[in-house]
């Protein structure tokens, strides 16, 4: 057999030879195929923002057309998610009378909003995840959109909502865009005096107030862990997101003023119920509660570092509560 190969190898080489002198053609390596641009996955998050903060939602005052398109939109959201709602409904509306500053007593109708997932493992327990989606309107013809405050936080509950229907918590879960923060904690008050389930049920609210922009210190602030320390060590070991790293504070008797954000949000309701809660939200900034507040002044990078750090959080706290 060596020497047919020899002779075989041979002639093989010749007319390779002869091939490459008189020019045939070479082989070339496929063209590559397109490669199909990556969707965005924080695309439906910043459109949440960019939506709920538009001039046409016109600042989204309790009981104006605007707070009503607001909460139109959020109901969509939830209902295209699949997001089931509890059986006391979709919707939970109130009426609260409240005593201005100037003496004028003025009642305001609202509505929060309610959607509820299942737990997996302790389906009688729920954390209540909430954010008011309700701002300040227009005032003096200029519209306070409130992207920070708080479409923000309602687009952080949004994409933690629909993160926990793609892979269902421990725990159930009571998504609640709640209304008539801005005066007075309206929709929170009247969520703990008139809640979906006992209020024995519920393990604890996570509240979502601002979470899109921390020019000044970077921080993602966690209120409550002085109150309920027995949380802090669940929420310390979560490493920093970009830039942005967790705080602790502004909940100790020596923190005074608005350095003390205990009531600053709709987690003072439950709190004042005797609830368990922690609150997640930004430093004050120079356009808070100021009509320059817009969706063009939110920081991408921290708005997606905030939400996921509020995310890594929750599920910490889901996977360590014993009930």
């Amino acid at each position: 057999m060596r020497p047919t190969f020899a002779r075989f190898a041979l002639v093989s080489l010749t007319a390779l030879a002869l091939a490459s002198c008189f020019g045939a053609p070479q082989a070339t390596a496929p063209a590559a195929e397109p490669v199909a641009p990556q969707p965005d996955p924080y695309a439906r998050m910043m459109d949440d923002l960019r939506i709920l903060s538009a001039d046409d939602m016109a600042g989204r005052a309790i009981g104006t057309p605007g707070n009503e398109a607001a909460r139109n939109y959020i109901v969509g959201r939830l209902e295209a998610m699949g997001i089931a709602a509890p059986a006391m409904g979709r919707l939970q509306p109130f009426e609260a009378t409240v005593n201005g500053r100037d003496g004028a007593t003025r009642t305001f109708n609202g509505v929060n909003v309610l959607g509820v997932i299942p737990g997996t493992r302790v389906s009688d327990r729920y954390i209540v995840l909430t954010a008011h989606y309700d701002h300040e309107g227009v005032k003096d013809g200029q519209i306070y959109n409130g992207a920070d405050d708080n479409a923000s936080g309602v687009a952080t509950m949004l994409e933690i909502a629909a993160r926990l229907k793609a892979a269902p918590p421990e725990h159930s879960v009571l998504i609640v865009a709640l209304d008539g923060e801005e005066r007075g904690l309206l929709g929170a008050r009247h969520f703990v005096e008139a809640p979906p389930m006992p209020l024995t049920a519920i393990a604890i609210n996570l509240n979502y107030d601002m979470t899109a922009r921390a020019e000044s210190d970077n921080k993602l602030w966690v209120t409550g862990t002085y109150q309920h320390p027995n949380l802090r060590p669940l929420l310390e070991p979560i490493p920093a997101n970009g830039a942005i790293s967790l705080a602790f504070g502004k909940d100790t008797p020596e923190d005074k003023g608005a350095d003390n954000w205990v009531m600053a949000s709709d987690h003072g309701a439950f709190h004042r119920a005797g609830l368990p809660f922690l609150y997640f939200g930004v430093n004050y900034h120079p356009d808070y509660h100021q009509p320059t507040d817009d969706f063009e002044r939110i920081t991408p990078s921290v708005f997606i570092s905030v939400t996921e750090l509020a995310w890594s959080a929750f599920q910490n706290i889901d996977r360590s509560l014993s009930r």
